[in-house]
């Protein structure tokens, strides 16, 4: 008998699934920040609005990481499933 497949948060959070998205964070938001705040950020210009939009920023690479990761979890799981 197969394994049930796993729930869709239940994949979201597993170590592998979290470590890539948190790479994605570490590549692609900081490159996001340095565009979008950079320039604020040298000038010294760190409020609490801003701090909230830089971690916004972070948020969207970690959400799609997770996303695309999840979705191909789940397609393969639906490739390999008993017919």
């Amino acid at each position: 008998m197969a394994a049930a497949p796993r729930s869709w948060l239940s994949l979201a959070l597993s170590r592998g699934v979290v470590r890539r998205a948190l790479a994605m964070v570490a590549i692609v938001g900081a490159l996001l920040i340095t565009i979008n705040h950079g320039d604020a950020l040298a000038r010294g210009e760190l409020d609490r609005t801003r701090v909230l939009k830089m971690a916004l920023t972070l948020l969207v690479p970690y959400c799609v990481s997770t996303y695309s990761s999840v979705s191909a979890l789940r397609s393969l799981q639906k490739s390999t499933e008993p017919r």
